[in-house]
């Protein structure tokens, strides 16, 4: 049976129709979808690996004269003005954890590879602070040279008591949970030396308001990144309270983190996103 024009035509309209619905609906999809994607962040890159063949490949970079040093468990930028370290990196594994058994050494001394000196203990004696570590002994429990090298007053910086046995410590304890459960961390420690109230000492060993710690997962086959800023107080807050984006901590603190780290891209994109950690 042959159709009529009239027939086609219809069947033409009703396809038209059709197609212009189907437009219709698909259209504001695609602008929610879009929306959605706005307001959860970007979208992270197709692979998330790292590859950084050393401690330096991800030295922080400060405005502050910092003197390098490296020892057997860690590295640290020593800033002679502020008589203490701008930051200490080391990289933290399961295998230490699991395998360390070296006791505290406590020989607190200063540290005599520094030309210029360092702090001193009479500096902290009577003035009410702790010797707060940056990288923590806690984490030096694998190697009996690294435990000692824990206790020089580079890797120290005044904290107040309530802050270093405190929420400070439930940081370090935190962070080796995480080292254990992820395998392999790169962190990095130190004080806010550009947000500074008052000295201590004959050194005039600088006290930081705030402290701060970036903490890199660097376990295949995914990456994370995570940020803290800390009073230098006592707190019965939450840790998640602290916890914050790289970008932020750049900002406040004038630290650029990961400027010669290979993998910018990716770097970037952690930097802005600290909720690849799972905190508990």
């Amino acid at each position: 049976m042959t159709m009529s024009k009239q027939h086609k035509f219809g069947l033409i309209t009703f396809f038209i129709l059709l197609i212009l619905a189907i437009l219709v609906t698909i259209e504001p999809w695609k602008k929610y979808t879009r929306s959605a994607q706005t307001a959860l962040g970007e979208a992270p890159p197709p692979s998330i690996s790292i590859h950084w063949e050393n401690l330096a490949s991800a030295y922080p970079e400060t405005s502050l004269a910092d003197t390098i040093l490296s020892y057997k468990g860690f590295d640290l930028g020593y800033n002679e003005t502020s008589e203490q370290a701008s930051w200490v990196v080391y990289i933290l594994t399961r295998d230490e954890l699991e395998s360390g058994s070296i006791s505290r050494t406590d020989n607190f001394r200063s540290d005599k590879s520094l030309a210029s000196g360092s702090a001193a203990l009479a500096d902290y004696r009577g003035s009410g602070y702790d010797r707060g570590h940056m990288a923590p002994a806690g984490d030096m429990k694998w190697d009996l040279e690294a435990m000692s090298q824990s206790f020089l007053l580079s890797n120290m910086s005044p904290q107040t008591p309530s802050f270093n046995r405190g929420i400070w410590k439930k940081l370090e304890e935190q962070v080796r949970q995480w080292a254990l459960e992820k395998d392999s961390l790169y962190i990095i420690t130190g004080p806010v030396l550009t947000r500074v109230e008052s000295t201590i000492g004959e050194n005039k060993v600088v006290v930081p308001t705030y402290y701060f710690k970036v903490i890199v997962d660097l376990s295949p086959p995914g990456h994370g990144m995570i940020a803290f800023l800390l009073p230098n107080e006592g707190s019965d807050q939450d840790m998640l309270s602290y916890a914050i984006s790289v970008d932020s901590l750049e900002s406040f603190t004038g630290y650029d983190f990961f400027a010669r780290a290979p993998d910018q891209d990716i770097i970037e994109w952690l930097e802005k996103h600290p909720d690849l950690f799972s905190l508990k």
